[in-house]
């Protein structure tokens, strides 16, 4: 059974497959011009998927899935996890210079990191370019980024390492099909791009907080 179903036709160049290269900074672009999506709000699609508004991201939640809201300290909301047979798939988008090429400056950083926390990094070639992919204990992951107008989508999946091909498919699929609405106001490069919870997944927060407050 897909992880995604309900979509209206089938264009687009999204065939999963990736290419590994051991070096980071020898890894080509690949050719984008023939994949679905992300959209930018200005060319979201007309189509059948559900999507979930998080204000800046609009996400294509597959069936079945569940939501996990992590918090920050501070109030805002950090991000919004999707919790899937395949694993945790989490989306966050942030604003980004005209000229794009983020992305890059990102996963090199990332790879840099990882490899600090003591993960094994490898890079490939995916559906919009360098994706990495990164083992930690007995996690796999997955991080792929897209450089889009003014911004950058930063998708990543955790998973058992058994599942990593296709959750790593799992993932492309729920980015190209992703809307990033980051709107026309000027913000720093790399600031993250607001995540608004419907007003369904607040009340469900507060009502959950407040029944754990209450004495057993």
């Amino acid at each position: 059974m897909a992880l995604f179903g309900r979509r209206k036709g089938a264009g687009g160049r999204g065939t999963g497959a990736a290419r590994q290269d051991e070096d980071l900074d020898e890894v080509d672009t690949a050719d984008d011009d023939g994949a679905m999506g992300p959209y930018d709000e200005a060319d979201a699609p007309d189509d059948q998927f559900a999507r979930l508004d998080l204000g800046s991201l609009r996400i294509p939640v597959p069936d079945g899935a569940q939501l996990q809201v992590e918090m920050d300290p501070a109030g805002p909301v950090r991000a919004v996890h999707i919790l899937t047979q395949l694993g945790q798939l989490t989306l966050n988008g942030y604003a980004a210079p005209k000229s794009g090429g983020l992305w890059k400056e990102v996963c090199g950083e990332l790879a840099e990191q990882l490899r600090a926390d003591g993960a094994s990094v490898r890079s490939v070639v995916g559906d919009w370019g360098q994706e990495l992919s990164a083992s930690l204990g007995e996690v796999q992951l997955r991080f792929i980024g897209v450089d889009g107008p003014r911004w950058m989508l930063r998708g990543v999946v955790a998973g058992p390492p058994q599942l990593a091909d296709n959750s790593a498919m799992g993932l492309r699929e729920l980015i190209r099909n992703t809307v990033v609405v980051r709107g026309g106001q000027p913000m720093p490069v790399r600031t993250p791009l607001q995540i608004d919870l419907p007003q369904a997944i607040v009340e469900h927060i507060a009502a959950a907080q407040q029944s754990e407050q209450q004495p057993g």
